[in-house]
């Protein structure tokens, strides 16, 4: 059996790779000898912590190969002592050294109270796939299978007289995707979902904890921050933009389907998780009853089309008012400034 002595197994094992790290000559480290290495060799603060470390780890081998040499364990040869040498340091830095822990993604499922993609990201809210959909419109009275009149909405006692009219769903009766009688008063691209923020006058207590825009778009208690929001709603290859302006079908208490994963609850219309109004139907080309995916979007996600044209209610409509009103006072203030002159 080759012997190998206690200079030549400290020399292998003690920092393989590493004597960088070490000043010259240094062959085995105790605080001692540390102590006067640091005196005689300066090192900045992150070299001496690594040193001290170094010191530690080595201590801790000492420790661990006196007590081998001791025992009865031989080995065939140095290369099988040298394995397991550096088994033993790997094992004492892992006690010396600090263990850091990185998180993973947030394991919150989507819409929970938090998003795991940034804002504006395409997967901050995601696609909700093969939703069964269903048509309705402003003015709607009640049916068998929609025992709830369409003249007021969830959020508007008025919503008809709002709207300012019926938006009748007989193609027969529209120029474009406008009733074919009046130009309406709020975007005729709307959506209902199965939930609603507010109840008798106050917010729902689930509301700041499932909604994720809740703490940027809340204002007061009993005013809903979900009315108005922008909604993609894809059939084939066409997407259509729409805003939130009602619940259901149905329901209004479904928050782990509308901010979720949960599927739409079994209904009177097959399932159905998602109305639309009649624009949205004809852009789409829906033939009645669909199956459309459908998603939650960030304002500035939403391109220019039709659903960008009218209505007192829609974000363009209101940005464009709100720019052309500051270019008037921009006007005044220059021709009252020329006549200071």
């Amino acid at each position: 059996m080759t012997q190998v002595s206690w200079d030549q197994s400290l020399t292998c094992f003690a920092f393989p790779g590493n004597r960088r790290l070490l000043s010259p000559g240094f062959s085995f480290a105790t605080p001692r000898i540390l102590e006067q290495n640091q005196r005689s060799h300066p090192e900045p603060t992150h070299a001496r912590m690594t040193l001290h470390r170094a010191a530690a780890a080595a201590l801790l081998l000492f420790t661990a190969v006196s007590g081998f040499a001791q025992s009865s364990s031989t080995y065939q040869s140095s290369d099988d002592f040298a394995k397991y040498a550096m088994k033993l340091r790997e094992n004492a830095l892992l006690r010396v050294e600090p263990q850091v822990f990185i998180p993973t993604a947030p394991s919150t499922p989507y819409g929970y109270g938090s998003s795991a993609a940034a804002p504006g990201s395409s997967m901050r809210y995601p696609w909700k796939r093969g939703i069964v959909t269903t048509v309705f419109w402003v003015g709607e009275l009640p049916t068998k299978n929609n025992p709830v009149s369409n003249l007021k909405s969830s959020w508007d006692v008025d919503w008809r007289d709002s709207f300012g009219g019926f938006d009748n769903p007989d193609p027969r009766s529209r120029r474009g995707f406008l009733p074919a009688g009046f130009i309406p008063r709020q975007n005729p691209f709307y959506v209902a979902l199965p939930y609603n923020d507010v109840t008798r006058g106050a917010t729902k207590p689930e509301a700041a904890r499932v909604i994720p825009w809740f703490r940027t778009a809340f204002t007061k208690p009993g005013t809903s921050v979900c009315k108005g929001r922008w909604v993609a709603i894809r059939k084939g290859n066409r997407v259509a933009y729409a805003q939130w302006e009602d619940c259901g079908p149905f329901r209004t208490d479904h928050w782990q389907y509308v901010f979720g994963n949960a599927r739409p609850l079994p209904n009177l219309n097959k399932g159905a998780g998602l109305d639309v109004s009649p624009a949205v139907r004809d852009y789409l080309g829906m033939t009645g009853m669909d199956v459309t995916d459908w998603r939650f979007v960030d304002f500035r996600e939403v391109p220019n089309g039709p659903w960008s044209l009218y209505g007192d209610n829609n974000t363009f409509v209101i940005n464009k008012r709100r720019a052309a009103g500051q270019a008037l006072v921009n006007l005044d203030i220059s021709y009252r400034n020329a006549l200071a002159r």
